[in-house]
């Protein structure tokens, strides 16, 4: 925000043109700039580049952040006028949903100028520090609010501490002019009487106007002291909803030290409000009031889950979450505070206001003494080894699962703040959590919380999530997870998102815009895919896993084309040259990765033949970099790169000589005619059945007994120089090379 904090300043001395014209009133009000202008600094906006389509998702999905934040300001703000004008822009800007990398262009530009205009300006004007705009908030950051605010109350107190001394002065003026009082009457006394008299009605009348300006200040202050609060319970919601989006992969600044200081601030500025009321020889009472609600609402406020329990928790593991008070300097000394923690269903998570009546769970290890940290300065209870013994489950709707079921863990405590008389409540919950008893449950559990994470509103009713969503969001949020958990800045390109649009609606031959067509949940995670035993989720889940353990480098330097249909497949492969190859996420199974490829048929034409997935496990045996350089039927990767030059730094070294005498092994991936080409004779695959040649190894061998089951099932070969024999009954492409003498050696021992 520290650009923001300069350009505030260097805008005031700018005309009404230049300022419409960096900030166009139709397109990026100065609003929108202002109210959120911490948020747009932290995004990277220069990595977007207008030509490259691909970045589309990912401008969307910050593009729908900031509408989000904006309607949450507005519902926060208690000036009206600035509620409706947010509103308003907030309505505006979902014009640039059909188009958002022009948006996110349009502030990358905006942003670049402003530091065009401050690199060029020699010396940044020194504005007042308070200015109103059109709605009565002020014109400048939320930390200089703060810092207005301090300022307003030196001046209350100054204005008191002056009043005390004119009070001391009209007090001796008083007592001298009493003195000449009396039945005797000297010459020239009463030329000193009327001049003390004089001098006290000035006094008098210099009171009554300190005490009108102290009035005036002290409501100025607190009106500040209520809009600044706003502004700091709005910005927590805020990064509440933040870490809540960062489940699905959004950016997060968990940095909560900022917060903590515009909190205490507060706190500090209240504690001196209501002692300069207390000061004030005439009560005000509704100020007063005003004062300690404030304070009240600030104190039970404070309390964040720093961080968050798994959101997935399967019953009988330990796991730990954080909680952090960023009132913790101000708690008073004495008794430590105990931090308790319990599970709460959806009924109970609506109803906090009371105290949750029922156990719905039984947690183990659930208090916590919220102990302060000098060196990070911040005040925590820790709950490092937590578990939940049982759960009690509510009475499930229709078709409803277990993993459809939502609870949430309640932190609270009881806690006394210096200055304060009473000590207060303080509650907070955490994210939704799903618990589970088995790991099989998992990831339907999962699909449940990035369904709740991704589309939820910020103001919402626990824990309720719209049934369908549009397309747009469905598509945004799976790119976000996708490069999340890869760790790749390679997003889904438009080809993916319709491809997976045409699996998740089932209309692969259906070529327009998906983008506003509505996704149910029951489409995302609760019916299966047709002709497939598994559910879109399920299915996406599997890719994410193999990429991220098996194929994040050749996703992020864009190997793999990814999600593709095979009508699309046909299209862009015909007419190449034989040998094209490209990589695709298997359709059919879970985690799987196949090649598709160009191949002459019989009579001379072509026809475009996909190899049988490789799986995660497939992948951990021999690597895809070493599947493709073993494939002779594939020399070119889409369009026309060889493939020897693209992938040749995936190639692994050749083993060297195993020591003990033992004759070097080595895998290798033979496909379809390859395979079938180097079958034995029948009359020796009659005399070596698999099973022998699978025992004719012992544990010491450099091939394990588990090496070969696997190899059985797959279509790994083992092979070395001598010549070689395979099974006539292992499966075509299926193939196992060894050297015959060595094992009829081996089998004599």
């Amino acid at each position: 925000m520290a650009q923001w904090q300069h350009m505030s300043q260097l805008i005031q001395c700018l005309s009404d043109e230049i300022v419409n014209n960096l900030y166009p009133p139709n397109a990026f009000p100065i609003e929108v700039r202002h109210f959120i202008a911490e948020w747009i600094e932290s995004q990277r906006w220069d990595d977007f580049v207008l030509e490259k389509v691909e970045q589309e998702s990912q401008a969307r999905a910050l593009l729908d952040q900031i509408i989000s934040m904006l309607q949450s300001i507005a519902q926060q703000n208690a000036n009206v006028v600035v509620k409706m004008k947010l509103m308003q822009i907030s309505r505006s800007m979902t014009g640039f949903q059909q188009h958002p990398l022009q948006f996110v262009v349009l502030v990358r530009d905006i942003l670049r100028k402003e530091r065009a205009l401050l690199n060029t300006s020699t010396q940044l004007p020194s504005p007042p520090a308070y200015q109103q705009y059109e709605g009565g908030e002020p014109s400048f950051p939320n930390m200089q609010d703060v810092d207005h605010l301090v300022l307003k109350v030196l001046e209350v107190q100054n204005i008191r501490q002056k009043m005390h001394q004119l009070q001391e002065e009209l007090n001796w003026e008083r007592q001298n002019y009493e003195g000449l009082q009396g039945p005797i009457q000297q010459n020239g006394l009463d030329a000193k009487k009327s001049e003390i008299q004089k001098h006290i009605q000035q006094l008098e009348y210099n009171m009554n106007a300190m005490a009108t300006k102290r009035f005036q200040l002290l409501q100025e202050c607190v009106d500040c002291l209520d809009r600044c609060q706003v502004r700091l319970l709005s910005r927590l919601k805020a990064w509440r909803w933040e870490q809540c989006k960062a489940a699905i992969g959004h950016p997060f600044d968990e940095n909560l030290n900022p917060l903590q200081t515009w909190c205490e601030q507060l706190l500090g500025v209240n504690g001196n409000l209501r002692q300069e009321l207390m000061l004030v020889v005439e009560q005000l009472p509704e100020l007063q009031e005003r004062l300690r609600q404030l304070q009240q609402v600030l104190i039970q406020s404070s309390l964040v889950v720093d961080k968050q329990p798994p959101q997935v928790i399967k019953t009988q593991s330990k796991f730990s979450t954080t909680v952090r008070y960023l009132l913790g300097e101000k708690v008073a000394p004495g008794k430590p505070v105990v931090m308790k923690a319990q599970i709460i269903n959806e009924l109970q998570a609506r109803n906090l206001g009371s105290v949750p009546g029922d156990n719905v769970g039984e947690l183990i290890n659930n208090t916590a003494i919220l102990e302060h940290n000098t060196a990070s300065k911040s005040t925590c209870a820790t709950f490092r080894n937590m578990s939940i013994k049982k759960i009690k489950r509510a009475d499930r709707k229709g078709s409803e699962s277990v993993t459809e079921e939502k609870f949430a863990l309640l932190f609270s405590t009881e806690i006394t703040i210096t200055g304060c008389d009473t000590p207060y409540r303080i509650q907070m919950i955490s994210l939704p959590v799903v618990v589970i008893v088995h790991g099989s449950q998992d990831n339907n559990a999962l699909a449940t919380i990035i369904w709740d994470c991704a589309f939820s509103e910020p103001d919402r009713v626990p824990f309720v999530v719209p049934e369908r969503v549009p397309w747009r969001m469905m598509y945004s949020t799976l790119n976000s997870k996708f490069t999340s958990e890869v760790q790749t800045k390679h997003n889904l390109d438009h080809y993916n998102q319709h491809f997976l649009a045409q699996k998740i609606f089932d209309k692969p031959d259906f070529a327009d815009d998906f983008s506003n067509m509505m996704v149910s949940w029951a489409q995302f995670n609760k019916e299966v895919l047709p002709g497939r035993p598994f559910t879109f989720w399920q299915w996406f889940e599997g890719v994410m896993d193999l990429s991220k353990k098996h194929l994040k480098t050749y996703w992020s330097e864009g190997l793999i084309f990814g999600f593709i249909g095979k009508q699309h497949l046909h299209l862009i492969l015909k007419d190449r040259l034989n040998g094209t190859f490209l990589l695709r996420f298997s359709d059919s199974e879970i985690g799987g990765i196949t090649i598709a490829y160009v191949s002459a048929t019989d009579h001379g034409a072509q026809k475009i033949q996909n190899i049988q997935p490789f799986t995660k496990r497939d992948l951990e045996i021999l690597s895809l970099g070493d599947r493709i350089r073993d494939i002779n039927h594939i020399t070119l990767l889409y369009p026309e790169l060889p493939k020897h030059e693209v992938f040749k730094k995936f190639y692994s070294e050749p083993q060297a000589s195993p020591n003990g005498g033992y004759i070097p092994v080595s895998l290798h991936t033979k496909v379809g005619i390859e395979a079938r080409s180097s079958m034995p004779p029948p009359h020796m695959a009659d005399n070596f059945p698999v099973h022998q040649f699978q025992q004719a190894f012992s544990p010491q061998d450099s091939i394990t007994q588990d090496m070969m089951e696997t190899a059985a099932n797959s279509d790994v070969e083992f092979s070395s120089n001598p010549p070689v024999v395979f099974p006539e009954d292992l499966p075509p492409g299926n193939t196992v090379d060894m050297d015959l003498e060595s094992i009829l050696q081996t089998l004599n021992e």
